[in-house]
């Protein structure tokens, strides 16, 4: 009596189970045996696909080319300048002079709106500590563009190395934001930290 064996890798399940219409929507693809149905994608998944693709240039249009307040984060920034207009109604247009600048060094309730303003736009280059990071370490003697302490509210207003600090007069809402921020960067060399080497050829040890 002989047996005949067949191996199991050359036997393929009839997924057709005798259905002559399966045979023809199947794809010309078979893996372990599992050959695949070529079904068309579902109606709402197309739908969705070429909708996404129409909506995308008129999105993109709407809040990343036209004014900056249609975004939330625009409209925050914009409710963020009214209230700090509010706020600066107490102190009035503050001027970058020396006078000014040594007087918001103590003031810590403004003093913080210059901390608030400096991490969010200068900690990247500078360090959250003013220890720097790209841009120059803040809280030590050496200053490149600096040679008392008014010039420190230029520098954030007009910019320096020709761009690689940027000006921000405009990119600030209120001028007192340049001058508090100005106050909060002169107020870090009483806390010098650890980082960048001193670049600077002008030392300032006081702005008294």
């Amino acid at each position: 009596m002989t047996h005949s064996t067949t191996s199991a890798s050359k036997v393929k399940p009839d997924v057709t189970h005798g259905d002559s219409s399966l045979e023809s929507e199947q794809a010309d693809h078979c893996y372990d045996g599992i050959r695949e149905l070529d079904n068309p994608l579902p109606g709402w998944w197309t739908f969705l696909f070429w909708a996404t693709i129409i909506f995308s240039p008129f999105y993109f249009l709407y809040f990343h080319a036209g004014p900056e307040d249609r975004t939330i984060y625009g409209q925050y920034e914009t409710h963020k300048g009214e209230i700090m207009v509010i706020r600066f109604k107490d102190i009035g247009m503050l001027e970058g002079d020396r006078e000014t600048l040594l007087k918001y060094m103590k003031e810590d309730e403004w003093l913080s709106v210059g901390k608030s303003v400096f991490q969010a736009n200068c900690a990247n280059c500078h360090g959250a500590k003013g220890e720097g990071i790209v841009g120059p370490n803040l809280t030590d003697s050496k200053w490149k563009n600096v040679s008392k302490i008014e010039d420190i509210a230029k520098v954030i207003e007009d910019g320096a190395a020709n761009g690689a600090m940027p000006a921000w007069k405009k990119r600030l809402s209120h001028q007192n934001l340049i001058v508090l921020t100005a106050a909060y960067v002169a107020s870090l060399t009483e806390h010098p930290v650890p980082g960048r080497q001193p670049e600077g050829n002008r030392e300032i040890k006081s702005w008294e």
